[in-house]
């Protein structure tokens, strides 16, 4: 019902990863629309990581995610309290993912289309678990030079209903916007799978 606000206390509990290839913005994305302090496990870019770390097209990039993001925000028109999990990007740190996963919903692949083949490996990951997700274009400074179109015809996305939906990591009501989104598509996969 409009204008009927559940307490937090009181709405269900859904976990969401929010995944992508490194330096996409999802630390960004977390960090925009928690309602509580996120936590984060970033650690400075080293020389350890010279050779290793792919900085090509993010030269400015200092610091990586090495474990996970946190975050948490209420959505109280439909009644649930999303558990943000932002996963690192790297491959050396992928073997999370899997852990990461467990009791997941549903998910966000973040891309950023000057790096498009880092968001190939995210993509394949849901698709091969049959986790929903939804694919959020960040738009760095502002701009994105890419249709929702040309995206997914880049991406091969095997579901033609996955949403391709444009945002600014840094912009909260974009961020909520692609959340609600995602909660959409996992309520409409529920409702297929309630039919068969």
């Amino acid at each position: 019902m409009p204008g009927y606000d559940i307490p937090a206390q009181e709405a269900a509990p859904v976990k969401i990863l929010i995944a992508g290839g490194f330096g996409v913005g999802k630390t960004t994305l977390v960090e925009t629309v928690s309602e509580i302090e996120p936590l984060r496990t970033e650690e400075r870019l080293t020389a350890a990581g010279v050779g290793v770390d792919d900085l090509d097209g993010i030269e400015s990039k200092t610091a990586t995610t090495v474990a996970m993001d946190f975050g948490r925000i209420t959505l109280d028109d439909a009644g649930v309290v999303l558990y943000l999990f932002g996963t690192p990007g790297q491959e050396r740190f992928w073997f999370m993912w899997d852990e990461l996963l467990n009791g997941a919903l549903g998910a966000i692949v973040l891309v950023d289309t000057r790096r498009l083949d880092r968001s190939f490996a995210a993509v394949d990951f849901f698709e091969s678990r049959g986790l929903p997700f939804v694919v959020g274009a960040n738009c760095f400074h502002g701009e994105q030079p890419y249709t929702e179109r040309e995206i997914r015809a880049a991406l091969h996305l095997r579901d033609p209903r996955t949403p391709v939906l444009m945002l600014d990591a840094r912009a909260r009501a974009d961020v909520r916007g692609v959340l609600l989104a995602l909660m959409d598509t996992v309520i409409a996969g529920a409702r297929t799978a309630a039919r068969v």
